[in-house]
This record gives C-alpha cells, sequence and structure tokens, in this order.
C-alpha cells in the first residue's frame, strides 16, 4: 500500500518560495563574487584641457551602479605618444560615490577647473556639490611627468 503525504497549499507555496529565495541568493552571490557587471557604469565628461603637447587633462562623472543618485569623478591624464592621446595616470577627485551624478551632470556642475601648461602641471577642480550647497572647496593635483599627485 503507498501513501503519499500531502502538503497543505500555505506549506507548498511557502517551501516553493523558500526554494526559489535560496536559489537566487545563491545565483546573485555567484555573480557578485565573479565580479559580472550586467551594464557598465554610465559616464559624462564634465571638463577638458589640452596643455600643449604635453597633457591632456580631463574630468569625468561616473554614475555609481550602486546608488543611482551617486557618482565618482574621474581626473585623468593623458601624454602624447605616437601622435595619439594615451592615459597616463588617472586619480579620484574626493570619495568614491562621494558626488551626486544630477548636480555633476547638469548646467555649473564645474565652479573651477584650473589647468597650467608649467612643469609641473597645477590643476585646481571645484564642483557643484548641490545647488542650495554650492560648490566643493577646491582640490588641488600636480601632474608631473604624466603622473597625478595631490597638492
Amino acid at each position: 500500500m503507498s501513501t503519499t503525504r500531502t502538503l497543505p497549499r500555505r506549506g507548498t507555496a511557502a517551501a516553493l518560495t523558500a526554494l526559489l529565495a535560496t536559489g537566487l541568493t545563491a545565483a546573485g552571490a555567484s555573480a557578485a563574487q565573479s565580479g559580472a557587471r550586467s551594464v557598465p557604469p554610465q559616464t559624462r565628461q564634465i571638463a577638458s584641457s589640452v596643455l600643449g603637447r604635453d597633457y591632456r587633462i580631463t574630468l569625468t562623472a561616473i554614475r555609481s551602479t550602486d546608488d543611482e543618485y551617486a557618482a565618482s569623478v574621474r581626473l585623468r591624464v593623458d601624454t602624447l605618444s605616437g601622435g595619439a592621446w594615451k592615459e597616463s595616470d588617472r586619480a579620484t577627485v574626493g570619495a568614491v560615490d562621494g558626488w551626486f551624478w544630477y548636480p555633476l551632470t547638469g548646467k555649473g556642475a564645474v565652479c573651477r577647473f584650473s589647468t597650467s601648461g608649467s612643469e609641473p602641471a597645477p590643476v585646481g577642480v571645484s564642483l557643484l556639490i548641490t545647488p542650495s550647497i554650492g560648490c566643493s572647496e577646491p582640490q588641488r593635483f600636480v601632474v608631473e611627468d604624466g603622473r597625478i599627485h595631490v597638492g
């Protein structure tokens, strides 16, 4: 004689939900561990300066993949090599995801971006935090031999 045991409907639904949640959590953890990213972060160039044939200095806003309102700012230095600009160094301006995406990509985002063609080349950056707060304190960098140093 064969007996089968049936779970009440509520028990079956709860068991199925728990099983699916465990599988999704494991899949999410696996993707996170592998570093897989489904969409590359959105970027927008917010300022650029070319210093003769020595350097091209660029500020780029990078939208956070964790928080749609947060962003980072990258300071990048390119040097001319073989007739083409090639990245020689990069640095983060402020904290990673320490800026707001919409003010950074809107009107008046760059309060100050100053560069000089001297060697070493000073770079000053001040960005809009929010319209109500205003601009950040100036951050200073120095570019020497294609490398960025905090000034």
